[in-house]
């Protein structure tokens, strides 16, 4: 077998999970409104695509032509194309299955063209009042440079205006960031249906109201554009150049990017898309297709339900700790034990309760933390300035290379600078990823550290939406390590040595291969042996073979991916003992954690690092060991409720055929439903034991 057919292409991977994300909008028991809001996250996904894999992809085709090297860059990029092509044709249709029977439900989602005269007159009122004010048509001539301000974000019609044989030819983008999307229109009493109409159709509908009066045309025709730039920018390194500078410099690079993809409306004409390509630029290896009438469906993740409850999911409301509830404060809760949270299961309002407990804390002295990702109205951030404004020292890690978020956070540094707050920009080169949080308390005569260490970042919004792992501790051990950690990130030259925490880049490689090893070496000598992995991605392939070898050596592994997973289970020889699984359902599964048998002793780590090269080599990243016996099984329980899920498991194969795995005479496992039941229990059964031994007390 050759050495390429051992590993699945990272990006046809990364393409086979959407795909998976598309067959939950397929999925006839999910919810009719979540179905629609799929559709909205595999358009936002394929953005993300396009302006990260597919752009690497293209610029190694043009590093290969200045080299003169293989073209195997090409043949991926025309896989791609091809995977993507037949994709976009399963969402068309899936689109238009969903509206038929979002009709049946007596909700209908009309174009310009199926309005009855009262909608039209409303219509016509809204867009002078709410929309026009938004609308400044941009005019194509050989002298406007398109690429200056055309934004990745946006949709856009371009229009045609004809007069005679004379055509000219305008583009008007449609104003997501001030105006809602879908509008519902009024409808006649006692009609019992629901009407929305897409923003895009408001103007189609309305275009004489925007080029009357200032332009001479006997026909005007409006099609649908959307562009996706490169995401990647580089940076100057001149010395005089601060980072904040550096990074608000690069962003500005990124809005003048090359685009490497350009979807029109199909039956755009001919003309109008030379017209087009040639202001854009758009080249060979760029990504040209012809799409529907309507781009960014990513606003449909935002899609109103107008129809009855049952048509989206039914909210399960957020589980408190009794840990918390029961204690005086935060630090009460954590002094008594390691407290292990399950977002979005259990409410994140214990995270934001801690540090807001810890601003205003009198026996608080400090408080460090790394912001990689945060809402957009955080209750962290707040509290990092009020701690500020009394008096605490308070050290903010502002990660300003969080793709997609760098404007975001450079506004955040900006304003906790102002606030007094000590910001650090991290280590050059590195980004940091850690999910890290350390205050700092006196008590009594000496000080105690409160740690949290975790999977996902200190966002309110997204740990409604994803799942992830939250540790909170005060063991020494670990929290002086947490402690080493920042100091690293402020001193990355000083020698540093971490005992327990595995910390990238400085020991992630080599304590999982020795940890990898001890498996190998127990199932060589017939004692307990196997590993069981939860990641995003695994496609480092230093870590693949190290599985792979394991595999051969007779080690059971069992891995939950998520998305990109470039090992194949069950080739022959070398990966028969691995079996791989894919769980996509209402919340994003984002956990990494390892469990290592370790000889019947279990070792279980949980960390913010995904097995891929950047985030094992170039990025800070922690991982921690599960201590108390408690918290190892429940996270061993929940690893196992998901590995029997036999409602919402894909298998992951070398076909990447994305079959769900079989249920056979088995009973219905949703393992999301069941670890929130399943943790549900856990906290009930924890406050019975609480109120048995007050009244045995009694």
């Amino acid at each position: 077998m050759s050495t390429e057919s051992l590993y699945i292409e990272k990006e046809l991977s990364w393409l086979s999970f959407n795909e998976r994300v598309l067959q939950e909008a397929a999925d006839r028991s999910v919810p009719l409104i979540e179905r629609v809001r799929f559709l909205g996250i595999f358009s936002s996904n394929t953005d993300e695509f396009y302006q990260v894999r597919f752009a690497d992809v293209k610029r190694q085709i043009l590093i290969s032509q200045e080299q003169g090297s293989n073209d195997s860059a090409k043949q991926l990029l025309s896989k791609i194309q091809s995977r993507v092509l037949k994709l976009n044709q399963d969402f068309d249709s899936l689109y238009n299955e969903i509206l038929l029977e979002m009709a049946r439900r007596h909700i209908f989602l009309v174009n310009e063209l199926q309005l009855d005269n009262h909608q039209k007159a409303w219509l016509r009122k809204y867009f002078r009042n709410a929309i026009l004010p938004h609308i400044i048509p941009i005019l194509l001539t050989e002298d406007i440079n398109l690429l200056e301000f055309l934004k990745d974000e946006y949709s856009y019609l371009t229009v045609e205006m004809q007069q005679g044989e004379k055509k000219g030819h305008a583009l008007i983008e449609i104003p997501t960031d001030q105006l809602p999307r879908f509008i519902e229109l009024p409808e006649a009493k006692g009609k019992r249906r629901k009407t929305l109409i897409l923003l895009d159709n408001i103007i189609r509908f309305c275009l004489d109201d925007i080029f009357s009066g200032f332009f001479e045309y006997d026909s005007l025709s409006a099609y649908s554009m959307k562009m996706t730039r490169d995401a990647e920018y580089d940076l100057s390194l001149e010395v005089e150049h601060s980072l904040l500078e550096q990074m608000s410099e690069g962003l500005n690079q990124r809005l003048t990017a090359m685009p490497v993809r350009f979807v029109y409306q199909r039956d755009m004409p001919s003309e109008m898309i030379d017209v087009l390509c040639g202001l854009l630029k758009v080249s060979s290896y760029d990504s040209i297709i012809p799409g529907g009438r309507y781009h960014n469906f990513k606003d449909f993740i935002g899609f109103p339900n107008v129809g009855r409850y049952y048509l989206e999911n039914k909210p399960l409301q957020p589980i408190q700790s009794y840990h918390f509830t029961s204690a005086r404060n935060a630090f009460d809760a954590i002094q008594a034990q390691d407290i292990l949270l399950h977002y979005p299961y259990h409410t994140f309002n214990h995270m934001t309760e801690l540090v807001r407990q810890a601003a205003y804390d009198p026996k608080v002295l400090g408080i460090k933390i790394n912001i990689y990702r945060v809402a957009k109205n955080s209750r962290i951030i707040e509290s990092m300035i009020d701690a500020a404004n009394n008096g605490k020292r308070v050290t903010v890690v502002v990660e300003l290379q969080a793709r997609f978020d760098e404007e975001a956070n450079i506004i955040w540094a900006r304003r906790l600078t102002e606030a007094g707050v000590h910001v650090v920009f991290g280590v050059p080169g590195l980004k940091i990823h850690s999910k890290l949080c350390l205050i700092t308390r006196r008590e009594g005569e000496k000080l105690v550290r409160y740690a949290h260490l975790g999977t996902g970042n200190f966002h309110e919004n997204t740990a409604r939406l994803y799942t992830d792992f939250s540790l909170m501790t005060c063991d020494d051990e670990i929290t002086n390590e947490v402690r080493q950690v920042f100091e690293y990130i402020e001193n990355p030259y000083r020698p540093v040595k971490f005992n327990h925490l595995i910390v990238s880049p400085r020991n992630s490689r080599s304590r999982l291969y020795d940890l990898i090893d001890r498996e190998i070496a127990h199932a060589k000598q017939n004692l307990p042996s196997g590993i069981t992995l939860k990641v995003n991605n695994l496609v480092d392939k230093g870590l693949i073979n190290m599985l792979y070898q394991a595999s051969s050596s007779g080690v059971a592994i069992k891995l939950i991916v998520r998305g990109m997973c470039s090992l194949i289970p069950g080739i022959k020889g070398i990966s028969e003992n691995i079996t791989a699984i894919s769980i996509v359902d209402r919340f994003l599964e984002h956990p990494r954690v390892v469990v290592f048998e370790n000889n019947g002793d279990p070792e279980v780590m949980i960390s913010s690092a995904d097995w891929m090269t950047r985030n094992i080599d170039n990025r800070i990243e922690v991982g921690c060991p599960i201590r108390d016996p408690a918290l190892k099984k429940k996270i061993i329980d929940i690893l196992n409720i998901q590995l029997t899920d036999t409602v919402k498991a894909r298998v992951i194969d070398k076909e990447m055929s994305n079959q769900y795995v079989p249920r056979g005479n088995r009973r219905k496992i949703r393992s999301q439903i069941a670890i929130y039941d399943y943790l549900k229990h856990s906290e009930k059964q924890l406050r019975k034991k609480a109120e048995k031994a007050m009244v045995n007390n009694d």
